[in-house]
């Protein structure tokens, strides 16, 4: 096997996700490139066969194996279960997981469960704040303090991350355009965006088709754009300028957004005392 290969064995999507991040920059280019095609497209591994997901991935299918027995996997077979395994977790009814929640300590009362999220939060926090690159944050504030106009573009479970930050823009008397699609003008309104203003994305895997389609856009018309996602080899990330990676823990398969928001908070008020300054 290989030396680099790691010495426990990946069990589920996260593990999974932490893994590749951990060898990304030890990965050969075409290993790589179906890794970061794995992580972007969960679905796809768990329902394709090993020719489609390489076919899908630009890859041939001895890729897929190298890669899975490059991570510790028997081959392709032993990796799709992680990705399998990550599909049922995602689509138990909240009932089930409630259930399991039960199971797991004979407990559900609310203190229980808000200290359950309260650690959940606690551990996302910290490891935000460590991985935090003090030069990349000076960066992105200046792109978003030098902007016109801030375009905001976050769909699904982000989306409460760019609602705020259009309320504390708002506040701060920067002005931002919400992209929130509800009269599906989404194409229409960043045609209005140019070199002088910015964009601040944020999406996290599953990636959000739209996010990722409204931040493309921007970036090829020249506006740079920063991004809140979870992996180096998140689409977001490929089109921005600068980045940020938040890994949410979980509590019993429900994630909250309290590392983002904590980031989000703090990029709005440092843009704020840049622009006064």
């Amino acid at each position: 096997m290989d030396d680099l290969a790691a010495p426990a064995l990946p069990r589920d999507f996260e593990a999974f996700r932490a893994l590749v991040m951990e060898k990304r920059h030890e990965l050969p280019r075409r290993l790589a490139q179906v890794a970061a095609y794995a992580l972007d497209h969960p679905d796809e591994v768990a329902f394709g066969t090993a020719a489609s997901v390489a076919a899908a991935a630009g890859v041939q299918p001895s890729t897929l194996v190298r890669l899975a027995q490059h991570l510790g996997f028997d081959g392709f077979t032993s990796l799709q279960a992680v990705f399998r395994e990550r599909l049922r977790g995602r689509n138990a009814s909240y009932e089930e997981r409630l259930a399991a929640l039960r199971e797991g300590d004979g407990q559900s009362g609310a203190r229980r469960l808000i200290e359950g999220f309260a650690e959940a939060a606690a551990r996302s926090l910290h490891r935000m704040t460590q991985r935090l690159d003090e030069a990349a944050l000076e960066r992105a504030v200046g792109v978003l303090a030098g902007a016109e106009t801030i375009y905001l573009i976050a769909r699904r479970r982000s989306f409460p991350v760019a609602s705020y930050l259009a309320y504390a823009l708002g506040k701060l008397e920067i002005r931002n355009h919400l992209i929130d699609s509800t009269a599906g003008l989404d194409a229409e309104i960043l045609r209005f965006a140019t070199r002088r203003d910015a964009a601040l994305a944020v999406s996290f895997s599953p990636y959000a088709s739209g996010t990722i389609e409204n931040a493309r856009t921007l970036a090829a018309c020249g506006v740079p754009v920063v991004a809140v996602t979870d992996s180096s080899f998140s689409p977001l990330a490929q089109v921005a300028t600068e980045w940020f990676e938040v890994a949410e823990s979980d509590f019993s398969g429900f994630r909250s957004l309290s590392a983002t928001m904590a980031l989000a908070m703090g990029l709005a008020v440092a843009v704020a005392e840049r622009r006064r300054k």
